[in-house]
């Protein structure tokens, strides 16, 4: 199958490698990663991402709202970098990520950082150009890379979600380190992305119910 595909494609083509991406695609379906945001969204997803950084969805998307609401009616580098930094911190926000939040939106407001050409590149390009901005490491370029660019080969090895899901998914002893989980994804290329998201869905998913016991009736019939 060709690297250039939906992915849904990749879907089908992970589950036809593994019996346990049978199971993963059978229980939750085809990946489903949502409309890919415009080239002028980029800001906001990366803005999000940030905020996102070690934090439950629940707690982050409140913080996010509360974000969106002090910047005002349009969430762009130039309206964030005439928000005071009070503002950014009163929605939720560390002093790190309000600094990590203004340093992206100065740099994309100057010019400095051109994130509309940004699809154009390499992933490795693409992580590089992103990390010279304060606060933003590895995790977030490859969330970034995955749900706003939509690549398809991204294999987040620092996601936590990702490591337990791995490990809850394939039955193994322990959690894998970053380290150790680097090598086991190398089967499923060039759908490392898609394998993530089934790993957060094992993350999500309840433990399978025991079955009930057989019982008899007073008749000794089951």
């Amino acid at each position: 199958m060709s690297a250039v595909a939906t992915p849904r494609d990749a879907s089908i083509h992970l589950a036809g490698l593994h019996p346990v991406m049978a199971d993963l695609v059978e229980r939750f379906g085809h990946c489903r990663l949502g409309n890919k945001p415009m080239a002028s969204q980029r800001f906001e997803t990366l803005a999000n991402a940030i905020v996102s950084q070690q934090l439950a969805g629940a707690a982050a998307d409140t913080i996010w709202r509360r974000l969106v609401a002090g910047v005002g009616p349009s969430f762009t580098p130039a309206a964030v970098c005439a928000t005071a930094p009070d503002v950014l911190r009163a929605a939720g926000l560390s002093a790190a990520k309000a600094a990590s939040i203004l340093d992206l939106a100065q740099r994309v407001e100057s010019g400095a950082l051109d994130l509309s050409n940004l699809g154009r590149l390499p992933n490795e390009a693409i992580t590089a150009t992103l990390t010279q901005v304060r606060g933003i490491g590895p995790w977030t370029a490859d969330m970034f890379l995955i749900f706003a660019l939509r690549r398809l080969d991204v294999w987040p090895t620092g996601d936590l979600g990702v490591r337990v899901g791995f490990g809850r998914a394939f039955s193994l002893p322990e959690t894998p380190t970053a380290m150790q989980l680097a090598p086991l994804g190398d089967p499923f290329r060039p759908y490392r992305s898609v394998l993530a998201w089934y790993c957060w869905r094992a993350v999500e998913a309840r433990p399978k119910p025991a079955p009930e016991p057989k019982t008899t009736n007073k008749t000794g019939q089951k």
